[in-house]
């Protein structure tokens, strides 16, 4: 299955890679890798779960971001799991938590 990367998508993850002066990696696996966190860009509620199958295997904090109108739908859905959010510009809306 081929996923074509949306253009918000890829804007974000830029976007947070630069905050969090790293690289961003459009290939497979974790969007944004900084020494402690593992970030996953999601621009669609219907791909949280993706996200989380994306961060499950790491052992850094795993952090879904989304764009700030995701926010609620995606603080819902990682409710009771170890998975952080944040919005749009790297902003921890809930912590995530490590292994």
């Amino acid at each position: 299955m081929i996923i074509v990367e949306s253009k918000q998508h890829k804007q974000i993850a830029i976007k947070i890679a630069q905050i969090k002066e790293t690289d961003y990696t459009s290939d497979k696996g974790v969007d944004v890798r900084t020494k402690t966190q593992a970030i996953e860009v999601e621009v669609d509620p219907n791909a949280f779960g993706h996200a989380k199958q994306q961060l499950a295997a790491s052992t850094k904090t795993p952090y879904i971001a989304v764009p700030n109108k995701l926010v609620k739908q995606a603080v819902d859905a990682t409710e009771g799991t170890r998975f952080g959010v944040m919005n749009e510009n790297a902003k921890i809306v809930k912590r995530g938590r490590g292994r």
